[in-house]
């Protein structure tokens, strides 16, 4: 199997999602900005038996994230699987008519100008590999913007467009192009387990026949 890799991996979504992955026999790459929480990560992965790797970059830095995904390709393999899953940072959600123009600008350098960075790096493996797949979670602002958290709404409706154009134009090469957006609370004990939500990421990659989930 070819690999799989967290952009913006956490302790709670990105690493349900590699072990579930990683149970499945995917190599298994991280990428964020945490070099310590990276090591913690694979560290528990690698007692599991997944092969892991960490790199740790800012993905907003588009050399250091072509760096980091070469660098994981060179230790694991092809990557066959990509999960863009990044957090934003909470300075920056703040009613509409307190967003500043900058506030904007970072939202959509890490959720919409970062993805496509990985899309583009990752594409050229991509298209030699069977069943291969770009998987996108977004928070429940994507489908419900609110104008208390004016960004996060605007850069999730900018990568929600984003996604189902890369899934409608990828169709005819037998790839898979779909998104997951998580309305309500997420981690142990929320209205969305991890472990849970890392299933449907596993599902939307084995059996894509949806380019858009949305968890209530």
């Amino acid at each position: 199997m070819g690999a799989f890799v967290v952009i913006g991996a956490g302790p709670g979504l990105g690493a349900a999602a590699a072990r579930r992955f990683g149970r499945a026999g995917h190599p298994v790459g991280l990428i964020a900005r945490d070099a310590e929480r990276l090591a913690v990560m694979a560290a528990d992965l690698s007692s599991e038996g997944v092969t892991t790797s960490t790199e740790s970059a800012d993905i907003t830095d588009r050399r250091a994230l072509e760096a980091a995904l070469g660098a994981l390709r060179e230790r694991l393999g092809p990557v066959q699987v990509a999960l863009f899953s990044p957090r934003p940072s909470l300075s920056w959600i703040k009613p509409v008519l307190d967003t500043e123009p900058a506030d904007i600008a970072n939202a959509v350098a890490l959720n919409l100008v970062a993805a496509a960075t990985a899309v583009r790096t990752v594409l050229p493996d991509m298209r030699n590999q069977p069943q291969s797949t770009l998987l996108f979670t977004t928070g429940g602002a994507a489908v419900e913007p609110h104008h208390d958290r004016a960004v996060s709404a605007i850069a999730y409706a900018a990568e929600s467009a984003y996604v189902r154009m890369l899934h409608d134009a990828l169709a005819h090469e037998d790839m898979h192009a779909a998104q997951i957006t998580i309305v309500g609370p997420l981690g142990p004990g929320a209205q969305h387990e991890p472990d849970a939500v890392a299933q449907q990421l596993w599902r939307m990659h084995t059996e894509r026949d949806q380019p858009l989930i949305v968890l209530r």
